[in-house]
């Protein structure tokens, strides 16, 4: 089992920036990707960035060359640095941990972590 816990969300204007942390617990070891989904419409949940273990990062189109994905491997912590922030990135913001072990694949999730772009 993995616990995930999301912290920074809150509002920020047009343009700017606002950074995103989640902290892991329990089976880390046994995470090989960690990332950051956000709610779409529809109630759907959209990936937006990825960090692998062995540190190989991707972006949702939508928001690369804007969002930064990181991690702190000695923490359990990933970050995600938003910049240049728009109306559409409004919304709620899900920390996902993927592990695999001799159980299988499972798929955890944060409560989430709402971010407002409004002036």
């Amino acid at each position: 089992q993995v616990q995930l816990v999301e912290s920074g969300g809150g509002v920020v204007q047009p343009g700017g920036s606002r950074r995103l942390m989640c902290t892991a617990s329990g089976s880390v070891r046994d995470i090989y990707v960690m990332g950051w989904y956000r709610r779409a419409p529809g109630n759907q949940r959209e990936w937006v960035a990825e960090i692998t273990s062995g540190g190989i990062t991707n972006y949702a189109d939508s928001v690369k060359g804007r969002f930064t994905i990181s991690r702190d491997s000695a923490e359990n912590t990933i970050a995600l640095q938003m910049r240049s922030l728009e109306a559409e990135d409004s919304t709620q913001y899900y920390c996902n941990a993927k592990t695999n072990n001799t159980r299988g694949l499972f798929d955890y999730w944060g409560q989430g972590t709402l971010v407002v772009v409004a002036a």
